[in-house]
């Protein structure tokens, strides 16, 4: 149901989604991020606001299993969406195979960063592809760190694909 202003513009919306497997529903405005809703209305504070226009991934979620910048991705387009954090990563207090990646290969610093990698990387694991060394800088492309050099980060997500190809 939209909500309209005085001019008769729409600014309300109501947004059902799923986030990290849990159902939620409650009105919006059309105009926040994706962004803006998970950290302030949610608090999955795990999701990063870092440049605010798409260009460092610290503020990365899969949508549908698709890594996105939902600081540039409007809530209302996640309606009726699967979204997951870093939050809904590890299960039963267990770090994930990616996250484990990450701190045995040394690919964690300050941590910013971090979250949006683990994610860009657990959507990689998910595909099922068989992914080149190029095709894992590339896919990481999208995030800035600068703390680690990124060698780390490439190495932490090479592993995590080697491991995920070696599961039965």
């Amino acid at each position: 149901m939209l909500t309209r202003n005085s001019a008769g513009v729409a600014v309300m919306k109501k947004l059902a989604l799923t986030v990290n497997g849990r159902p939620y529903a409650f009105d919006i405005d059309i105009r926040e991020s994706l962004l803006d809703v998970l950290r302030d209305r949610l608090q999955f504070t795990g999701v990063k606001q870092g440049c605010s226009v798409g260009e460092c991934g610290a503020c990365t979620v899969l949508i549908d299993g698709v890594p996105v910048n939902s600081c540039i991705y409007l809530a209302a387009w996640a309606h009726g969406k699967s979204i997951t954090t870093i939050e809904g990563i590890a299960q039963e207090g267990q770090l994930s195979p990616v996250q484990e990646a990450f701190v045995e290969e040394g690919a964690i610093q300050c941590g910013f960063c971090t979250p949006g990698l683990v994610l860009s990387t657990t959507a990689m694991v998910e595909s099922g592809r068989t992914y080149t060394h190029d095709e894992v800088r590339r896919e990481l492309s999208g995030h800035l760190c600068r703390c680690t050099g990124y060698q780390k980060i490439v190495e932490a997500a090479e592993r995590a694909l080697r491991e995920a190809e070696a599961e039965p």
